[in-house]
C-alpha cells in the first residue's frame, strides 16, 4: 500500500506556540480587543506589515526626499502647477 505525503492546509492556519515578551502579549490582546479580532488575527497582520519589503533607496534631491511616483500617475508640469497656483484664494 503506497502512502500518501501529508501536507499542511495553509487555508486553514496552522497553530504554534510563541514565547514573547509579555509587553507584547498585553498590546496584541489590546489591540485584538479594539478591532474585534482574534490575538491571531493581529499578529498575521502585524507580521505581513513587518516582512514587507522596504524602499531599496530613497531618492534626494536638493537636499529634499523625493517620494515615489504612484502607478498610472500623470506628470507633474509646469503649467499644472501654475494652473493650481492660480486657483488658490
Amino acid at each position: 500500500m503506497m502512502q500518501q505525503e501529508r501536507t499542511p492546509n495553509l487555508e486553514a492556519g496552522l497553530r504554534t506556540t510563541l514565547a514573547i515578551d509579555d509587553d507584547l502579549l498585553m498590546a496584541t490582546k489590546a489591540l485584538a480587543e479594539a478591532q474585534r479580532k482574534t490575538m491571531g488575527e493581529v499578529v498575521s497582520s502585524l507580521l505581513r506589515q513587518a516582512l514587507q519589503p522596504k524602499e531599496s533607496g530613497r531618492i534626494v534631491r536638493n537636499g529634499i526626499r523625493l517620494l515615489p511616483v504612484q502607478p498610472g500617475a500623470l506628470p507633474v508640469t509646469l503649467e499644472y502647477i501654475n494652473k493650481l497656483r492660480d486657483e488658490l484664494p
